[in-house]
């Protein structure tokens, strides 16, 4: 009797690891959730086309770079004058000062027309089409039309930098429709140096 109960309680546990072992090849019952993930904004993807780099400066292009920097080197304002005239249609201001009246008074003001070239110079520059010609904008976003200048048609890096370049103050008045409002400068693809202004068209 002793033996059969004992057989009997080694069926019964063989029957019961087995039925565990059943048990676990089966996978849990879970339930699948599927979310549906909007499209990330635009300020979000670096690799976008208009956060590329420009197109590389031609030739003649660099060649004014070269000059105007060796004038820089000097800091020589009256040199720096001089090139300005020989540059056809130059602009140096909308009041109609000569570009030495206009740059000797700036730096009465404190603002080195000199130095603050070379840093636009140093900074990155746009691209912009003008009558089937090429030009070089520094800084970069002064190479943008008014309604591309908008806050919100900019990405989040462009904001950051028109804020930067100039202030709260530049940024409303783009909200208003201005032109970019801060100092820049133009080159064109045969070299020509077009302008180098810090105000807009009726500011003088």
């Amino acid at each position: 009797m002793d033996i059969d109960r004992l057989k009997l309680a080694g069926f019964l546990a063989a029957g019961l690891c087995l039925g565990l072992a059943a048990g676990c090849d089966r996978d849990p019952p879970y339930d699948s959730v599927r979310l549906k993930v909007g499209e990330a904004p635009d300020y979000m993807h670096p690799t976008e086309k208009h956060d590329t780099g420009p197109i590389a400066l031609s030739a003649g292009a660099e060649a004014t770079i070269a000059e105007l920097r060796a004038i820089i080197d000097r800091n020589s304002l009256s040199q720096f004058a001089r090139y300005a005239d020989q540059q056809p249609g130059f602009i140096s201001n909308f009041a109609g000062a000569s570009h030495r009246d206009h740059w000797d008074l700036l730096r009465r003001t404190g603002f080195d027309p000199l130095a603050r070239l070379e840093e636009l110079l140093d900074g990155p520059y746009g691209v912009k089409s003008v009558a089937g010609d090429t030009w070089y904008i520094w800084p970069e976003l002064a190479a943008l039309e008014p309604d591309q200048l908008r806050p919100e048609r900019l990405n989040f890096r462009q904001r950051a930098r028109l804020e930067e370049l100039v202030g709260e103050a530049g940024i409303e008045r783009v909200r208003q429709g201005s032109g970019y409002p801060g100092i820049r400068t133009a080159i064109s693809t045969e070299g020509r140096w077009l302008y180098y202004v810090h105000e807009t068209p009726g500011e003088e």
